[in-house]
């Protein structure tokens, strides 16, 4: 897509910028051109090409079995329909995990194959040397601490993460590291309100909340919860904001009606 030369691109600049000056972030999920030219469009800051991609697109259980070239065959779909807002990638699980020189491989693939402007890595002080190789790349990174699902069978649950004062103390640490690292932000996923508010406030790069509280510098949702075309999952900290599973339901048998009476195409809807 031609870039319209009045259009402001978000950037890490624009991010940190939006936090010193008291901002919300908004960030949300797309996987796909078409979504992606609406959440453009409607002026969201953030794009986040997740993982999540292997639950609502691809009807896995958890987001462990997408690989790397699915994740860039979604982020480049997404960086088409795109004029201004920032897409971060998910890079997937497997794909950094083992050591710094698979994980900068993997990074340089998903930024050199889609046009993507960051990626965004789970965990703390185990990938901190991964993040600095990627980042002493000219790669930005996006950190996420709390609920981080590629360790899901690791810790056994979805249950709210750092509740704990031991695990609480670990995750304050982690953030900092990440910060050291050279992360841009940190998404903090699934843990308390308190928490999330006092690590935002130690931290000078931006934080963005999934049920983490509204004391975050952003927040993220996926769009495929947010607008309720997926009905399954419903959290506390999810708002649906549309029931599209719903309407195009009754769309598609209004569509089935017409058809099968012979309404559809009706004498102005034919050559």
């Amino acid at each position: 897509m031609s870039v319209n030369k009045e259009v402001k691109r978000v950037t890490t600049h624009t991010l940190q910028k939006m936090k010193a000056a008291g901002e919300k972030i908004s960030m949300l999920t797309a996987y796909d051109y078409s979504f992606a030219r609406i959440l453009d469009g409607a002026g969201v800051e953030v794009i986040l090409v997740g993982d999540s991609a292997s639950n609502v697109m691809a009807g896995h259980e958890t987001t462990l079995p997408i690989t790397l070239d699915q994740m860039i065959y979604h982020a480049s779909s997404v960086i088409r329909g795109i004029e201004r807002c920032f897409v971060v990638v998910d890079m997937p699980f497997g794909s950094y995990q083992s050591n710094s020189e698979i994980a900068l491989a993997s990074a340089v693939r998903i930024m050199k194959e889609t046009g993507a402007h960051a990626v965004k890595m789970e965990g703390g002080e185990e990938v901190t040397d991964s993040i600095k190789k990627i980042v002493s790349a000219g790669i930005p990174v996006m950190g996420h601490l709390g609920l981080i699902p590629q360790s899901i069978y690791k810790f056994g649950t979805y249950e709210v993460r750092a509740k704990e004062e031991k695990e609480a103390v670990k995750l304050r640490k982690d953030a900092l590291l990440l910060q050291d690292a050279g992360c841009f932000a940190v998404v903090l996923e699934k843990i308390p309100a308190g928490l999330a508010a006092e690590v935002s406030a130690k931290l000078a790069i931006p934080t963005i909340g999934i049920g983490a509280g509204n004391g975050c510098d952003g927040q993220v949702l996926v769009m495929h919860d947010m607008l309720g075309i997926n009905t399954e999952f419903k959290p506390r900290f999810l708002r649906q904001y549309l029931n599209i599973h719903e309407q195009a339901t009754q769309a598609v048998q209004q569509y089935i009606r017409d058809v099968k009476s012979g309404d559809f195409p009706n004498p102005q809807e034919q050559y």
